[in-house]
């Protein structure tokens, strides 16, 4: 690519996505977890446990699940109850909790 400015860069990679300010949210929501939980990582360095998953797991990796398992909480929704996503979305972030704090 020739020497152009980063917003000709950004449009270039990823103009061909629908970007709405829901979209820009949720990365960005995405990615100040992650960076929440790098920084909690190194503050306090996690020990495996295991919770009432069947597999010892760290912070990490519940949080990983947890996502996961958020996306497919969203795709039955739409696909058993349809358009609506607010109760999806409150019984994601009560999943997470219990996950995270008990996983």
């Amino acid at each position: 690519m020739e020497s152009g400015t980063l917003a000709d860069w950004l449009e270039h990679s990823f103009g061909w996505m629908a970007w709405t300010w829901v979209t820009g949210t949720f990365f960005l929501t995405i990615l100040g977890l992650l960076v929440v939980m790098t920084v909690w990582e190194l503050a306090m360095p996690t020990v495996q446990r295991k919770g009432f998953l069947p597999i010892s797991t760290t912070r990490g990796d519940r949080f990983f699940i947890g996502l996961l398992s958020s996306a497919f909480i969203h795709l039955a929704w739409l696909g058993l109850v349809g358009a609506g996503l607010t109760w999806a979305l409150a019984i994601c972030a009560a999943w997470m909790v219990v996950l995270l704090r008990y996983g």
